[in-house]
């Protein structure tokens, strides 16, 4: 397997499910919880968006497929759309949107336990890292291409989970200005990232070099 492939795969799906930016949301989330309590909310958490992006790496091409999507026209849409997230990201708007989901999560959910919603869905499994994972998988047809692309996912997910353990050390250690300036950093890579997506769209309509 292509080591820059790899590479380029793993720095995507890091910048859009973004780890260090959620790990305060996940202390808000479960503030006041004992540290197994929080163990079990992120374990939980991470194995559920697992199974919902390695579904989606499997059978995500297929559907679109079915409905007539050209691979080509999915990474421009998908492009488009991490494009999105990364102006978001630089100028504050991903993390007041998480934060008003997870508000939303705290008066709706009684049970409290926000593994589920909004940790796995839509937190790390949203939209931007359903596409990311749908892309990286058809640019590597087949299941070791797919093997790949979904070991990459189970480590930056792996990463999650550890920041999620660590999630108030990191927020001290950082403070609120360090990670504002990590998550501008990683939104200028994003935009990057999703630029190429486009162009890489457009070359497999013929439409550039």
């Amino acid at each position: 397997m292509d080591t820059a492939f790899l590479i380029t795969a793993f720095v995507t799906l890091v910048v859009v499910i973004d780890p260090i930016g959620m790990t305060p949301l996940f202390v808000a989330l479960t503030q006041g919880m004992d540290a197994s309590r929080r163990r079990a909310i992120a374990l939980r958490a991470c194995i559920t968006a697992a199974v919902i992006l390695v579904v989606f790496g499997a059978f995500g091409e297929a559907v679109l497929g079915f409905v007539g999507i050209s691979m080509p026209a999915f990474r421009i849409a998908g492009g488009i759309l991490l494009f999105l997230t990364a102006l978001d990201m630089l100028f504050e708007r991903r993390g007041k949107r998480r934060k008003s989901q997870a508000d939303t999560a705290d008066e709706e959910d009684d049970s409290d336990d926000p593994s589920i919603f909004p940790l796995a869905i839509p937190l790390i499994a949203g939209p931007g890292a359903i596409a990311s994972v749908i892309l990286l998988a058809g640019q590597r047809p087949g299941l070791e291409g797919l093997a790949w692309v979904i070991g990459v996912m189970l480590s930056v997910l792996v990463l999650v989970f550890l920041l999620f353990l660590t999630a108030g050390l990191m927020e001290r250690a950082l403070g609120r200005t360090g990670i504002n300036i990590i998550t501008r950093l990683l939104g200028m890579l994003l935009a990057a990232l999703a630029v190429q997506f486009v162009l890489d769209g457009l070359r497999g309509f013929g439409l550039a070099a």
